[in-house]
């Protein structure tokens, strides 16, 4: 095993590890609040391909997140869920 080889392996876990760990931290903050939410990998999904669509639609991948997410904030707020 060559040098390379561990920072390449090392480099690919840490960039799939990511989405996976900010998920989890979003939890333990929730869970510290007193919410149970055990839906995270769903919520996931669900947000990456909202995300997706309105990349698409508008045809810019870099609006997608910032007009995806304050949709989704503004419903959660107005339906309490």
């Amino acid at each position: 095993m060559t040098g390379e080889f561990l920072v390449a392996v090392f480099t690919g876990t840490v960039v799939a590890a990511t989405p996976l760990i900010y998920a989890a931290l979003g939890e333990l903050v929730a869970e510290r609040a007193g919410v149970l939410n055990l839906g995270v990998e769903g919520m996931m999904l669900v947000g990456a391909l909202a995300a997706f669509a309105v990349g698409v639609g508008t045809g810019s991948l870099l609006d997608a997140g910032s007009r995806a997410c304050p949709s989704r904030a503004s419903t959660q707020y107005r339906f309490r869920s």
